[in-house]
């Protein structure tokens, strides 16, 4: 739930980038390696945020993915044991 609040407010500020530099049509130059363009700015800095959102999110599912892989295996192994431990024991009641 927290996520998709976050993912909502990160829409809505990228939203009102958009509006705010729909007001400043000022043409910038990027200069590639081999080439050079001129881009409108708030198609510039709505492109740049838009990637670098982008892979915030892919490192983050790779990281959420890794540590739900890890919380599985370990929950397995330690199903393994209880059923090893309960084999090894015998239930004993005690009266006291």
């Amino acid at each position: 739930m927290r996520s998709f609040i976050v993912t909502v407010l990160v829409a809505l500020v990228f939203f009102f980038a958009l509006i705010f530099g729909a007001r400043n049509e000022q043409m910038v130059t990027i200069s590639y390696f081999v080439a050079q363009g001129e881009f409108r700015l708030p198609l510039v800095l709505a492109f740049v945020f838009l990637a670098g959102f982008m892979i915030s999110w892919l490192f983050a599912i790779y990281h959420m993915t890794k540590l739900k892989l890890a919380l599985r295996n370990v929950k397995k192994r330690c199903t393994q044991l209880e059923s090893r431990l309960e084999g090894m024991t015998p239930a004993r009641d005690v009266d006291a």
